[in-house]
């Protein structure tokens, strides 16, 4: 086999596969090469033990935990020249597998466990742990059936982002030369660039404008606000995204920012008494709190909906999943798929669901609660966890933007008003109910993280059932780590707001103090927000109505302008340089493509590790935002100015060189 062949994407990688044509990934089937090694494990473990520490205390202070995933793929590039065999391409995907588990365990960790702790709730450290360990592996389980749906039948068909930049930085590291050349310069400018940008006083990140008297009063009287976040990550997820998902993307947060709130505003601002679920007037609020009171929950119901027909869509495929696997057990090796396409057993998955099952049984059961909860409970995890799986690998798949908040605000909204009717509430209600909470939200985000994975293993020809299988060994070591680092934390600091007498240092937990909030006021029987969810709902059906990708605009409405019209810039990037490449064709054409692709994926795999690195620096004493701050920072004409001038000339930096001819 050539090095061209062993160390090259193919041409079909990206695209939709044409009657008749079939994908072969970089490795074929047939090879035999390292995979899970103990060299692989164990890196994977280490920096999978390393990641969700800083991830955890990053994200309970700052509201943002690290996407380790990118960082992590960057880092088993260096690792493999480290031995003298060096690690395998396969390998590195289990490295950057077992380790990513750490951002998705600890997402699903700090949005709901915190708030155990500010409601003085004290979970035992082997429930904080729990709670993270059957939710990761529920996740996994339920997401192996959708494996060959997401990553297989709908190849080409969905962007998948981040499994994008992971699969060019693997196989531009294996390949060197002038493309690796390339990808570690991208990699280090938007690094630089997004330290700088999001660490320090040096621009402004977060562009709105209001410097120009037109665009303030429009914020003033019509509640009409522009937000630009100005950072080189997500322009290089938007380009990768494409035009077409990152225009549906943006058009949700259009209806959000230029039509909900300023209506909602209109008919509010004339009303003196505050409106559920919102606590004061309309009148008294910003364009911020009327999305976090009212809009957000019509994402909420918009994203539902779109799951329950995403379900619906992918029915007949995962059932085909079903089957393969059944017809395997029944007849044995002679039915058993081609190696790049074999999952672990139906009788593993299964085995795997019952013991998890009874666990969650047994842990319920030891809240003490009659024995209709407990069922309840349970079928709710289940119920939940299973729902949302197709939820997060839709939006990771099309977006890389995992609507975990969301999800989570919807599991405890249903659980409440559920187990309320059968009595629950209390101390013992709102503990069980933020339970069930914290699994389902730790599914969701490991499901999510988990179907990157198995698209850039699908692109690499990784063995599915081998990522499966080591994918329970992050989840075990990050479930461990983040609830360890969740314990030690809690009795440092205070999560949520100050509590009085108490002189300890805060951390503001700001998902885990929405979520106790919404606990706190459904287990005293507040009213539901029904309509606001029916909204979501009937914008969910007019687009499926209408054949558009009605799950790229419901994430559009819940996540705000300022992140998805940066991911527009890139999509509009992205379809430019296309163009050139297919008006000048050949190989010079698939040249310019594929540079684009390599520059996009190493500005985003930069601009994580400049966020990792950023909030690495919050777990340092001396640090402050403004140890490093430029003289015109604070003057919003000029620092607005300049960072607008920054992103375009990054624009402009990846145009040059993907239309820039190589040397012979």
């Amino acid at each position: 086999m050539t090095e061209k062949e062993t160390n090259s994407l193919p041409k079909n990688a990206y695209l939709p596969l044409k009657a008749g044509e079939s994908y072969q990934p970089i490795i074929p089937a047939q090879a035999k090469e390292a995979e899970i090694t103990f060299r692989s494990v164990v890196w994977g473990v280490l920096l999978c033990v390393i990641f969700s520490v800083a991830s955890a205390y990053s994200g309970l202070k700052v509201g943002q935990g690290m996407e380790a995933a990118i960082p992590i793929s960057i880092l088993a590039i260096g690792l493999a020249r480290v031995y003298k065999r060096r690690t395998s391409l396969l390998e590195n995907m289990i490295i950057t597998g077992i380790g990513a588990a750490s951002g998705s365990v600890v997402a699903g960790a700090i949005f709901t466990i915190p708030a155990l702790y500010t409601l003085h709730l004290d979970p035992h450290p082997v429930q904080t742990i729990f709670i993270c360990l059957a939710g990761g592996c529920l996740g996994v389980l339920f997401l192996i059936p959708l494996r060959r749906y997401f990553a297989r039948e709908m190849h080409g068909q969905l962007p998948f982002p981040e499994a994008t930049a992971i699969t060019e930085v693997l196989v531009t590291g294996e390949k060197g030369g002038s493309q690796a050349k390339l990808l570690l310069q991208a990699t280090a400018i938007a690094a630089v660039y997004d330290f700088f940008v999001s660490t320090f006083h040096v621009w402004q990140e977060h562009l709105d404008f209001q410097f120009v008297p037109a665009i303030r009063s429009l914020a003033e009287r019509g509640r009409m606000v522009f937000k630009f976040d100005a950072i080189s990550f997500i322009m290089g997820l938007g380009y990768v995204m494409g035009l077409r998902s990152s225009l549906i993307f943006c058009a949700g947060s259009v209806l959000t920012s230029f039509v909900l709130v300023p209506v909602i505003w209109y008919f509010g601002s004339h009303i003196d008494a505050a409106v559920y679920p919102g606590t004061i007037p309309i009148a008294q609020m910003s364009a911020a709190q009327i999305v976090r009171n009212y809009v957000r929950f019509i994402g909420v119901g918009a994203i539902a909906t779109a799951c329950i027909i995403g379900i619906l869509k992918s029915l007949r495929v995962v059932a085909g999943s079903f089957g393969i696997a059944l017809r395997t057990f029944r007849h044995g090796e002679a039915a058993a798929p081609e190696r790049t396409d074999r999952d672990i057993s139906i009788i593993s998955i299964l085995l795997g669901v019952v013991i998890s099952s009874l666990a969650v049984a047994i842990f319920f059961g030891r809240l003490q609660v009659s024995w209709t909860v407990l069922a309840l409970g349970l079928a709710l995890t289940l119920l939940f966890s299973f729902f949302f799986t197709s939820v997060a690998a839709n939006a990771i798949a099309t977006t890389a933007n995992n609507p975990a908040s969301g999800m989570t605000m919807l599991t405890i909204i249903i659980s409440a008003v559920v187990l309320l009717s059968f009595g629950l509430s209390g101390t013992t209600g709102m503990f069980f109910v933020m339970a069930i909470a914290g699994m389902v939200c730790t599914a969701l985000c490991v499901s999510g993280q988990f179907i990157t994975d198995l698209k850039a293993g699908y692109w690499l020809g990784s063995t599915p059932a081998a990522q499966e299988k080591v994918k329970f060994i992050g989840v075990i070591a990050a479930a461990i780590t983040a609830g360890l680092t969740i314990i030690l934390l809690a009795h440092v600091y205070q999560f949520g707001e100050a509590a009085p007498g108490d002189t300890r240092q805060i951390l503001a937990a700001p998902q885990a103090s929405i979520m106790k909030a919404l606990v706190v006021g459904f287990m005293n029987n507040q009213p539901v927000a029904y309509m606001l969810f029916g909204i979501g709902a009937i914008i969910t059906l007019i687009l499926e109505m209408l054949g558009k990708s009605s799950m790229v605009f419901a994430l559009g409405i819940y996540l705000p302008l300022e992140l998805t019209a940066p991911v527009l810039a890139g999509g509009f990037l992205s379809h430019l340089i296309n163009k050139k490449s297919e008006k000048i064709g050949g190989e010079q054409g698939n040249g310019i493509r594929e540079r684009g692709v390599i520059l996009a994926s190493g500005l985003m795999a930069g601009g994580a590790l400049g966020g990792v690195l950023g909030a690495a620096l919050h777990l340092f004493p001396w640090y402050r935002e403004d140890l490093i701050q430029t003289p015109f920072y604070l003057n919003d004409p000029v620092s607005q100015s300049v960072s607008a001038l920054l992103f375009v000339g990054l624009c402009l930096y990846v145009w040059i060189y993907s239309v820039k001819k190589e040397k012979v």
